[in-house]
């Protein structure tokens, strides 16, 4: 069935391809979709279509990947050819998942005149968590919920009336790329409802309260290195918050390693052990002390190796009770 709206589609990671899928599922027409500029990855670093790039091109949908939307700035060039892209598409409503761009007034006025204007997928129950990083941040916080909110996009940073919101439980052992997955599926689930209900005149946008309101500023790498002077379970979330990416490091006898597993040990190291040092070695775990408390780490990874649980990390590495894990440089 083929839905009576024109829907263009703004956005660039596996997070904003599920949605995009659920919209092509639905029977929307597809006009234009705007992602980032292909990038370089891999080991041989070169460049690579973002996903949701690679989904349009399967679907034959026209693609715009302009480096910049102001049409006073940098790249003018680029955005007065996404201005010509976009009034061509003559669509009802933008859907925007994690672009990576700001939309200017321009976009937001030219959509608001056409229809519905832009909805954005947003993975945090606003006010909690505006910003770049709303799950990694929601994981580091030790937030025992979540969920997706479809907001009315203004020009303020996630300051527009929210349209529909639906809750979602963290998990103890969720890291951002579960927790991803989850919510990227129920963000698909949520943006189709979305545009059923404003067909139908149904949306109501509902402003945000002045309380609450909290910023997940985007990861920095240096935030990677672990300080373990910090409490055992502020690192144990942070490890969780920064899987897949960036990984949390640490060095040990000189190497740079990343940390992608640990469990906090319930009974706590010696006082006159200082934090990082390893205080017990087995195959179920390193247990490691930190400012307050000790982590277990159960999986490890050296660099240019894999990840590996802790019984075939030692087969590979000696190590013993007293090194040291010492901070990662940034």
């Amino acid at each position: 069935m083929t839905r009576a709206l024109r829907v263009i589609f703004a956005g660039t990671p596996d997070f904003a391809r599920t949605a995009l899928e659920h919209l092509l599922r639905a029977g929307y027409t597809i006009p234009l979709v705007l992602t980032q500029p292909d990038r370089p990855a891999g080991r041989g670093l070169r460049l690579q279509a973002s996903p949701v790039k690679q989904l349009a091109q399967a679907h034959a949908i026209e693609v715009a990947q302009p480096r910049g939307l102001r049409l006073d700035g940098r790249f003018a060039d680029d955005a007065a050819s996404a201005r010509t892209a976009i009034e061509a598409a003559r669509a009802d409503v933008m859907v925007v998942a994690a672009y990576g761009l700001i939309l200017p007034q321009w976009v937001l006025a030219a959509m608001q005149s056409a229809g519905l204007g832009c909805l954005n997928i947003h993975a945090s129950l606003l006010p909690r968590w505006r910003g770049a990083a709303p799950i990694h941040r929601a994981i580091e916080a030790g937030d025992v919920r979540t969920g997706i909110s479809i907001m009315q996009m203004d020009a303020g940073l996630d300051t527009g009336g929210v349209l529909l919101a639906e809750p979602m439980a963290i998990e103890a052992a969720d890291t951002t790329g579960t927790l991803q997955e989850r919510l990227a599926e129920l963000g698909g689930q949520l943006i189709v409802r979305a545009l059923e209900d404003g067909a139908a005149r149904k949306l109501q946008p509902v402003p945000q309260p002045d309380e609450g309101v909290s910023y997940a500023h985007k990861i920095t790498k240096g935030e990677a290195a672990v300080d373990w002077s910090q409490a055992a379970a502020v690192i144990e979330r942070r490890l969780r918050a920064f899987d897949p990416s960036p990984g949390a490091t640490s060095v040990l006898g000189g190497e740079v390693m990343k940390l992608w597993r640990g469990d906090v040990v319930t009974a706590d190291p010696p006082a006159d052990i200082r934090p990082g040092t390893v205080v017990a070695v087995s195959p179920g775990g390193i247990d490691v002390a930190c400012g307050n408390g000790a982590l277990r780490l159960t999986q490890l990874q050296r660099a240019g190796g894999k990840r590996l649980a802790v019984a075939e990390f030692l087969r590979g590495f000696s190590l013993s009770p007293g090194m040291t894990f010492a901070r990662a440089p940034a």
